[in-house]
């Protein structure tokens, strides 16, 4: 059996074939960018029929290629916390807002939750512009449209290539309206973001699986009988892909953006552990949650550095960040984009500081991601402390895959802990796989992962 794997991303959405074991298949893989659109007022958006054809164009590529012929079961990893409006039938009445954008603010009448720890203790959760709670208002009030329903980027998509695009719990646990002891909505979860259950995605069972229509079957014909399994979150696939499924490694995990995660044992049903006040927590499945920080810059540094400052390209750029130690470059406010919940800094809030006419733009581009490296070092310390002591490190995601000097940055600035590093860009992919194939557990003996430290070599 193979395994048809996607990747809703941010950056790109990406298919790529692996085996019955989630294993990569040698060239099976399509990739392509999609346009993020992002203003200094905070807009952050998809294009939601784009993003679709671009998702479609990855599926003909690898049709083309027979790469298809044997695919059951297709996974995937999709972004959290994304919303699109749709009118009642069916159609996106604007652009996906994605968790980059940090336009929604709470309207002028609006209230907060009666107990802001207890609705953070049952949602994970809080009442903060990333979350549904306060997108869905926001949108209704400048929409201009009266709308029907919202959906999930992951939801829209499964909506028009499959019979039923229902939404996954932990697609749902994203949202910020998910109670994740019961996997059901919260009810005043609900009622701060206006909006009753059937304007909501129908919530998946534990075992559902999808089909292709009709029309899309004729196209994908090596995809007529595969069954579709829900989508995963993208922070928890990772964090699977990793092998980072227990209290033992926490994953710190660099694409777009940037996030510090633990994943747990933690059934439906069962009353959950005391969630810090500065981490939130979500839904990997019915039976695991993923608990964690999340920042909005990430990868998204590296490409700023890269464009603006017209950094050097390869071996080249190698070579001048390897003449630097690795807490070196110059201090750096990285919250180019803003904050993740619960931090309510708005997009623009970067800075550089401690610049001379000596300066290179090497060393801006190292202080960026040194200051990426402080910020997660000071939620993992928060993250183990709901944990027995400290944790092992896996460091994953495309961004530090390609840097070995921001590899080292992590290792010096977690140090004492042991860092690993997981080469393979496609952790998401993969992780979702797993969680697919009920194999979750499985994943923490997973190969290739590498020991790194101070003395990495840069390769």
């Amino acid at each position: 059996m193979n395994i048809l794997a996607l990747d809703l991303g941010t950056s790109s959405v990406r298919g790529l074939v692996l085996d019955g074991d989630a294993r990569p298949l040698p060239d099976a893989l399509a990739r392509r960018k999609v346009t993020l659109t992002v203003h200094d007022d905070g807009t952050g958006t998809l294009d939601p029929a784009r993003y679709l054809a671009c998702l479609a164009e990855c599926l003909d590529e690898l049709a083309a290629a027979g790469h298809l012929d044997g695919v059951e079961l297709v996974a995937t990893s999709a972004q959290w916390h994304s919303v699109v409006p749709l009118d009642a039938g069916g159609a996106p009445l604007g652009a996906v807002l994605t968790w980059l954008d940090t336009r929604p603010v709470p309207l002028a009448r609006a209230a907060g939750p009666a107990d802001a720890d207890a609705f953070h203790q049952r949602t994970g959760a809080w009442w903060h512009r990333c979350y549904w709670t306060v997108r869905l208002p926001w949108l209704r009030e400048h929409c201009g449209t009266p709308i029907a329903r919202f959906v999930g980027l992951a939801e829209y998509v499964f909506g028009e290539l499959l019979h039923e695009g229902p939404m996954a719990v932990s697609q749902a646990s994203g949202t910020g309206l998910l109670d994740l002891r019961t996997v059901d909505w919260d009810a005043e979860a609900l009622a701060l973001a206006g909006a009753r259950p059937e304007e909501l995605p129908v919530l998946a069972t534990q075992d559902w699986r999808g089909r292709l229509r009709p029309a899309y079957a004729r196209r994908w014909p090596a995809l007529a009988r595969a069954a579709w399994a829900v989508p995963v979150g993208d922070g928890a696939a990772s964090n699977v892909g990793s092998g980072c499924v227990d209290e033992s490694r926490a994953a710190v995990t660099v694409g777009t953006s940037a996030a510090v995660r633990l994943v747990q044992h933690m059934p439906a049903h069962r009353d959950l552990p005391r969630l810090p006040h500065e981490l939130w927590r979500y839904r990997v499945d019915h039976d695991h949650v993923v608990t964690g920080s999340a920042y909005s810059s990430g990868g998204n540094l590296f490409a700023w550095a890269h464009r603006e400052l017209r950094l050097p390209e390869g071996a080249e750029l190698d070579a001048a960040l390897a003449r630097l130690s690795p807490d070196g470059g110059r201090p750096a406010n990285v919250r180019f984009g803003g904050d993740r919940p619960p931090g309510l800094a708005p997009a623009g809030s970067g800075e550089l500081r401690g610049l001379s006419f000596g300066t290179t733009a090497t060393e801006i581009l190292a202080g960026l991601m040194r200051g990426m490296c402080d910020l997660i070092a000071v939620d993992l310390a928060e993250l183990e402390s709901t944990v027995d002591g400290p944790v092992d490190v896996v460091l994953g995601g495309g961004a530090v895959a390609a840097s070995g000097w921001w590899r080292s940055a992590f290792a010096a600035a977690l140090a004492p802990r042991t860092v690993w590093h997981q080469p393979n860009p496609e952790i998401g992919a993969i992780g979702a796989a797993l969680v697919a194939l009920g194999r979750i557990d499985a994943a923490a003996g997973l190969t290739g992962i590498v020991r790194t430290d101070e003395k990495d070599s840069y390769s």
